[in-house]
């Protein structure tokens, strides 16, 4: 699988002219499901997500991850926007119109998308999401700028 993740003050997604999901500080979370994923790269790109830190402590250095954001009161503070995007399979190589061959198909794609967003729930409190297969306009402010690639191998399609 493959993740793009921007440490975001804010973003949200429209469909329709209709916000379907926003959160304040935290990530939003651009994903795509590659032929060959299944729940083992789903769940083990999440747990990354929740875990890296790329969130500033008190001395300004990023060693905070967004579980550990917190408002005022203590409360947990950073969201998760997940937002599918097949396109982060693109393969530029060759002409210049990207082939897009990798991406799973779309049922996979939403499957593995839905086991996402499940298990992303099942561990953090603030999730939030796109619509899989829909025009979306995904609206952030990107702080920092902070963007980070990830990709959860599978180790049975690529070595």
């Amino acid at each position: 699988m493959i993740a793009l993740l921007q440490r975001v003050r804010e973003a949200k997604v429209e469909i329709d002219g209709r916000v379907v999901g926003a959160i304040g500080p935290g990530l939003l979370v651009l994903v795509c499901a590659e032929i060959g994923d299944g729940d083992a790269q789903a769940e083990r790109l999440v747990d990354k997500c929740l875990k890296l830190r790329i969130f500033a402590d008190e001395a300004g250095k990023m060693n905070r991850s967004v579980q550990q954001l917190r408002g005022p009161g203590g409360e947990p503070a950073g969201g998760l926007l997940i937002v599918s995007q097949f396109t982060l399979a693109a393969d530029t190589r060759a002409g210049n119109r990207p082939s897009f061959t990798r991406a799973a198909p779309a049922a996979l794609g939403r499957r593995l998308y839905d086991r996402v967003v499940a298990y992303a729930r099942e561990r953090h409190p603030l999730v939030e999401t796109g619509a899989f297969g829909a025009d979306m306009q995904v609206h952030l402010v990107n702080d920092g700028p902070v963007t980070v690639p990830l990709v959860i191998a599978n180790e049975e399609v690529r070595p």
